[in-house]
């Protein structure tokens, strides 16, 4: 190598040395960066540190003039060991010195329940303080305020150590009478440890129940004021009308002394109250929150629905649907009525539904075992085919009504018909074969009913077992045959 390509060689390297040396970054690197607005910047410059709990994990890089405003945008670089950084962080601006001197932003990450802050995110000037400077304090004490501010003690000490006029006392409750400011604030004292207990939990129910309930409240109380403070005409006359109201208490002292009396029962009872409601809180809390989707969809909703309500208002007038249900209130009120016999007409409804399912249903869907004229289906089925066959049979018809004819022939068994329609009598017939017998086997008479048990739980009965076995006139086998053949 030439001692010329040596030389370059060499001074690219002492080069790159002091840049990184100086500026201690790598060129061409991505840093994490965070943005904050400051009310002011307080002598906070370029590579001003920025540390969490006194470990430096970063640097400014910018200071600069947030927009149109008076404060300050401060835009720092933050190494790795400094994240993750949240949305709840809060910088602070801290001298370095005890007496004026060098500046440093401290860091609070915030909390690890917080979504992490991107790079290059902004932190509003709410989540940011700077230090007050000892020249701000002693300007603020000029010759005037420290006037004022000696007269103020003064006449605070004659509040606390002069006697009442007579027509103050006039004015007093009768138990401080006569006493200066301070023994009457002295004698406060007795009652102070119950008054400040019950402050206490009222402080602590204050805090919320959950992490930034009473920030969030601050936040909205500021909105609130900056909402008033835009609306200084009302605002105004609401002062006046308050002055107004506060003057009609002080014309009726007597009685608002009377009400005062009786808060002290009312509070015990409001208490007791509120704390039920406590109690019903959380629910109501997780409603809220389920419903916060809805209610975020709601104007939307309403917005669509605008156009079906301007056509259905005239719908709705008395000409149409008003008119219709004016002629419905008979109607209604037999409803009414119906509805209320439905609550005796149900129950039985449910019983007849479950015998249909767990009794009938059932039996009909067993298969009869009738020795060899058996037919291979459910016996209801077997019901519909005999039907068919009845109709089929039953096609003679004379001026009695349709009759079925059967064709018999001589023989020593006699069979009996049941009684006609027409004449309410039987006929008979001989027959060479005796009657087959069927299952189940007719018993001779309707088996008892009874309405002390429910017919879903009579269960499905045998009809394939020893005691369906009969012969078609229903009596046992080995009797001689003078039934029907029903």
């Amino acid at each position: 190598m030439s001692p010329i390509k040596a030389g370059l060689i060499a001074l690219v390297l002492i080069v790159i040395g002091v840049y990184l040396g100086f500026t201690k970054s790598i060129p061409g690197g991505n840093p994490y960066e965070v943005k904050a607005v400051f009310q002011d910047s307080n002598m906070v410059a370029n590579r001003s540190p920025v540390r969490i709990a006194g470990v430096d994990v970063g640097k400014v890089t910018k200071v600069e003039r947030y927009r149109d405003t008076d404060m300050a945008l401060v835009t720092m670089e933050i190494e790795k060991g400094g994240r993750p950084i949240h949305k709840d962080a809060r910088l602070k601006v801290r001298p370095r010195l005890f007496l004026e001197g060098n500046f440093f932003v401290e860091l609070q990450p915030g909390t690890n329940t917080g979504p992490e802050l991107g790079d290059g995110d902004l932190l509003p000037v709410t989540q940011t303080s700077a230090p007050v400077q000892l020249d701000q304090v002693l300007s603020a004490l000029d010759s005037n305020v420290r006037g004022s501010l000696q007269e103020a003690v003064q006449g605070f000490g004659e509040a606390l150590g002069a006697k009442p006029t007579p027509e103050e006392d006039a004015q007093q409750d009768p138990s401080v009478r006569g006493l200066t400011g301070g023994e009457a604030l002295n004698k406060t004292l007795r009652t102070s440890p119950e008054a400040l207990r019950d402050s206490a939990i009222v402080f602590e129910a204050l805090q919320g129940t959950q992490p930034h309930d009473l920030s969030r409240t601050i936040k909205g109380f500021g909105r609130a004021a900056k909402a008033l403070a835009d609306r200084q005409g009302d605002l105004s006359s609401l002062v006046t009308d308050f002055n107004t109201t506060m003057t009609s208490f002080a014309n009726r002292s007597d009685d608002l002394e009377r009400t005062v009396a009786r808060l002290g029962p009312a509070a015990r009872k409001i208490r007791q109250g509120l704390g039920e409601l406590d109690d019903a809180l959380p629910a109501t809390r997780r409603f809220a929150r389920q419903l916060t989707p809805a209610m975020e969809e709601l104007p939307a909703t309403i917005d669509a629905a605008e156009p079906w309500l301007d056509q259905a208002k005239p719908l709705l007038s008395d000409a149409e649907l008003g008119g219709l249900l004016d002629d419905l209130v008979p109607a209604t009120k037999d409803l009414a009525s119906l509805a209320h016999s439905t609550r005796e007409f149900l129950p039985r409804i449910d019983l007849f539904n479950r015998c249909i399912t767990d009794t009938i249903i059932p039996t009909g869907n067993v298969k009869v075992d009738d020795g060899k004229t058996s037919a291979d289906v459910e016996n209801y089925k077997e019901f519909w085919y005999a039907m068919v066959g009845q109709a089929s049979e039953g096609q003679g018809f004379d001026g009695n009504g349709p009759f079925l004819r059967l064709a018999t022939t001589t023989g020593a068994n006699l069979l009996k018909s049941g009684t006609m329609q027409f004449d309410q009598t039987s006929y008979f017939g001989n027959v060479s074969l005796s009657p087959l017998e069927t299952r189940p086997a007719f018993p001779g008479k309707v088996p008892p009913v009874t309405d002390e048990v429910p017919c879903y739980k009579s269960g499905v009965p045998d009809v394939n077992g020893p005691a369906s076995v009969g012969p078609a006139d229903g009596s046992r086998p080995g009797a001689k045959s003078t039934g029907s053949t029903g």
